[in-house]
């Protein structure tokens, strides 16, 4: 699905906290965005409980759970992780993967908030979540059904609420520069080949593997082959060819400025060729935020 309108990560947390208590909310977006994040940071902001649910690894009875015989009748007993007695935020994660089969167990909990004669506990909230079909994830067409019992809304990465957030969550400073410099690299389309592609949470997962080195510490020596090997790892190509050479600038971090106001010149050598297209494409990135939108 692809709606004429996207939301940014603060946009979300405010249409979550509106619509969410009245009405099942869908979250549409790439793998790696922050679905799952923002859906704990509401269900922490309310002062709930957020239990997922993994659609692609549901069968219908993990959701409308087995039956009992109760006298002359029988009846359902619905799974323990979602029969609660205190209202609680029910993530249904990767909802457009399950099977149509699973889907169809998911109508009466979306729509009524309930499964068989189980109510959910007054003041609960229904979440799902999913990826589109241009992602290359597991992703199964929904039933309309289905999608007419939710609201609807498509998330898209902002660079700077991302650093907003990073500063806050410790994210490894070069990374936090990197993306200050590069806001456009905070997120890259998947790939249609199976290779590392740039997203909120590989850059995260980059941080991470870096703070595992200590780089970038007094007395550290990470190698630049170590280095190589853990961006490459972690996000698209290009963008790791380009933050590896954004590290190497790092003694100078004005140096680009210096260039625009004349007080320093471009790097000629051949072997610093990486850090002359770092810097040039920076340059450009940065015409492109700083000039006004009417060429007038």
């Amino acid at each position: 699905m692809n709606l004429p309108f996207t939301v940014t990560q603060n946009e979300l947390s405010d249409i979550l906290l509106n619509i969410a208590p009245t009405r099942p909310v869908f979250i549409w977006g790439a793998p790696g965005i922050g679905k799952s994040a923002l859906v704990q940071k509401f269900a922490d902001e309310v002062g709930m409980e957020c239990v997922s649910l993994l659609g692609s690894q549901l069968a219908p009875e993990d959701i409308i759970g087995i039956p009992r015989i109760n006298g002359e009748v029988s009846e359902f007993l619905p799974p323990k992780m979602i029969a609660r007695t205190e209202p609680y935020v029910l993530f249904l994660d990767e909802l457009n993967a399950c099977s149509q089969e699973v889907q169809k167990a998911f109508y009466s909990l979306i729509h009524e908030r309930r499964v068989g004669e189980y109510h959910l506990p007054e003041g609960s909230v229904v979440i799902g979540a999913g990826n589109r079909s241009q992602d290359g994830a597991i992703v199964k067409t929904m039933s309309t059904a289905l999608i007419n019992r939710m609201f609807h809304i498509q998330l898209v990465a902002d660079s700077s609420q991302w650093i907003d957030w990073a500063y806050r969550n410790d994210i490894h400073p070069w990374v936090i520069d990197y993306i200050t410099q590069r806001p456009d690299h905070l997120f890259s389309e998947p790939p249609k080949n199976e290779e590392p592609y740039s997203t909120p949470r590989s850059w995260h997962m980059l941080s991470d593997a870096l703070k595992e080195y200590h780089a970038g510490e007094e007395g550290s020596n990470v190698s630049q082959e170590t280095l190589r090997v853990l961006a490459y790892g972690s996000v698209s190509a290009s963008h790791a060819g380009m933050f590896l050479a954004f590290i190497k600038t790092l003694g100078n971090k004005d140096i680009l400025s210096a260039i625009i106001k004349g007080d320093a010149r471009w790097n000629a050598k051949p072997e610093e060729r990486d850090t002359l297209y770092f810097l040039a494409q920076s340059f450009r990135a940065r015409l492109i935020q700083e000039l006004p939108q009417n060429k007038e």
